[in-house]
């Protein structure tokens, strides 16, 4: 399920990503004003923030994936690659947390390396 998630994000396929989703589904952003960085909740609210990557970073892919899943917790480790609108370059490691809640994903935190901007190529 991870895989196939991962998947649908170097696809930009927001009605695949969200059919993974709970409906009651939550998505904590790897960076923000809180302490979970900036939180989600719900359905619309997680499928603009999910669209927020691709606008923000058009070629926005997660290389290397490894997924593993315990129960109803899961991981995904990735490298971030993607160019911004102003052409400047991201590379990242990053790691995201699951809760998983019947079958489908109820919450995605996203951890990742805080790293300057890469120049344009």
């Amino acid at each position: 399920m991870l895989a196939a998630f991962s998947d649908a994000w170097n696809r930009h396929d927001l009605p695949a990503l969200m059919s993974f989703m709970h409906v009651d589904c939550v998505f904590d952003t790897a960076a923000g004003p809180e302490a979970f960085g900036t939180r989600h909740t719900g359905h619309e609210a997680v499928a603009k923030a999910f669209a927020a990557a691709w606008t923000n970073f058009p070629d926005a892919q997660w290389r290397n994936g490894r997924h593993m899943v315990m129960g109803d917790r899961g991981l995904s480790e990735w490298t971030f690659t993607g160019t911004a609108l102003d052409g400047t370059r991201s590379e990242s490691d990053g790691v995201d947390l699951f809760t998983f809640k019947d079958g489908k994903i109820l919450v995605k935190n996203v951890f990742r390396k805080a790293r300057p901007a890469l120049p344009p190529l």
